[in-house]
């Protein structure tokens, strides 16, 4: 099974930031986005799922960056979105950044830039007839199961000089299913999504100097079954626990690093069939 992602709230937010800079000495930039939204829509986040029956989702996204450039020619530039609207298409996402960082040190120059970013899901029980578009992958009494998945990426760079590259998108809030249903259900045919890339190099033949460090972390526990009469309490059972660590490191004089990090988790197919008591 997969995530569903979580539908949007009436109200949206969007905003975007654009940073340009160039100078000799010090510059820095710290950004902090964290947003959990869940629609469970009567109860304070954030709140555990295990007291809900069905159709409840909660996510919590975060991203962080901290930059410090000191003693040294610096050229920073940074593109950030942020849109809590629901995301209709596999191409758009809630958060994305982009960033492009150069640095030429002093005898004393040096520069530190750290990037993460996490997202956390977890859901009960959904019908899939009513979170899919498509009717192949929704048959009328097939359930997509209860789901808790987290993923973690991001980088780590010490330079006293490089060109700097990195890249994040995350998507986990979709358009709310027609309907007036309570709880809201997210149109899930999108797909959730977490995407990091990271790219060092020097400047022509001339290697970038320092260290670098880029990991991504997983961990996704997923039901296979639901229980035709789900009580307060009492769940679908877990039948994955799957964990997935990787981490890419280089010092030194470093020529190139560069990795892509991506989570994505779609349904693509039909889900558990409900079979009634007595069939």
């Amino acid at each position: 099974m997969a995530d569903t992602g979580v539908p949007q709230v009436p109200e949206t937010q969007g905003f975007s930031t654009s940073t340009t800079m160039s100078a000799i000495g010090t510059v820095t930039e710290t950004d902090s986005v964290v947003n959990i939204i869940a629609n469970c829509g009567h109860e304070t986040l954030p709140y555990p799922l295990g007291l809900l029956v069905r159709d409840h989702a909660e996510y919590t996204s975060t991203y962080t960056e901290s930059t410090i450039a000191d003693q040294g020619l610096v050229t920073y530039a940074k593109s950030m979105t942020t849109d809590t609207a629901g995301v209709p298409t596999p191409n758009l996402f809630n958060v994305e950044t982009d960033k492009v960082v150069e640095f030429i040190g002093s005898d004393t120059g040096r520069m530190t830039s750290d990037e993460n970013t996490v997202l956390d899901g977890a859901g009960i029980s959904f019908l899939d007839s009513e979170i899919l578009i498509c009717p192949f992958a929704s048959g009328t009494n097939n359930v997509n199961p209860a789901f808790c998945n987290i993923v973690q990426e991001g980088s780590s760079v010490d330079l006293t000089l490089g060109s700097l590259t990195t890249g994040t998108q995350q998507r986990y809030i979709m358009k709310k299913a027609s309907g007036d249903g309570d709880p809201d259900l997210p149109v899930s045919d999108p797909g959730v999504e977490s995407d990091y890339s990271i790219k060092l190099t020097g400047f022509g033949d001339i290697p970038a100097m320092g260290s670098a460090e880029a990991s991504i972390d997983v961990h996704a526990q997923e039901g296979r079954i639901h229980l035709s009469f789900p009580v307060p309490g009492i769940h679908d059972p877990k039948a994955e626990d799957l964990v997935y660590s990787e981490t890419t490191t280089a010092s030194g004089d470093i020529s190139l690093f560069q990795k892509v990090m991506s989570y994505n988790s779609k349904i693509t197919g039909t889900g558990t069939s409900i079979i009634p008591t007595g069939a």
